[in-house]
């Protein structure tokens, strides 16, 4: 199975690795990494995004891994517009988070109206945080918590510009 997943992955975190575990389940995967112009049009808060050759970088070496225990390959692709790689042809599954399953129902619109199959969506639920909230890159940029949910109150978040703007 050929599986479908996009993001931007700033910082990688333990929910973005249970949609990894997930789609390594399903089979091949093959990742839509934000390009750096789309990254900050998909943030539901403004703050500073790294550049496109980093967050490749990091994502490159959590999927590693992943890949090789589950004896998968991957590729990882740049995203420039939010409908992304899951609507051309070859995927078969996509993976999604809850509030991002609205955009997976708009991916099989589209596949649709170019008469390809509907992938198989996959929800991947939310993984808590130690205070129960959701883990999210923008409560750790904030400086909220981690990459594995601890709470994390005595850490300065990143902000809203590169660090040699501020």
């Amino acid at each position: 199975m050929n599986v479908a997943l996009g993001g931007t992955f700033d910082p990688v975190h333990d929910g973005h690795h249970a949609l990894f575990e997930r789609a390594f389940e399903l089979g091949d995967l093959t990742v839509g990494l934000t390009a750096d112009e789309l990254a900050p049009k998909t943030r539901h808060t403004d703050r500073y995004v790294r550049p496109f050759a980093e967050r490749k970088r990091d994502l490159d070496d959590e999927l590693a891994p992943i890949a090789a225990e589950h004896g998968r390959d991957y590729e990882i692709r740049e995203l420039t517009k939010p409908t992304g790689i899951a609507v051309e042809p070859g995927f078969d599954a996509l993976i999604v988070s809850p509030e991002t399953q609205s955009g997976g129902e708009r991916v099989n619109e589209i596949r649709e109206q170019k008469g390809l199959p509907s992938l198989r969506i996959e929800v991947v639920e939310h993984v808590p945080a130690e205070d129960g909230d959701r883990i999210s890159s923008t409560r750790i940029v904030r400086g909220e918590i981690d990459r594995h949910g601890n709470l994390t109150p005595d850490r300065e978040g990143r902000g809203t510009e590169p660090p040699d703007a501020e």
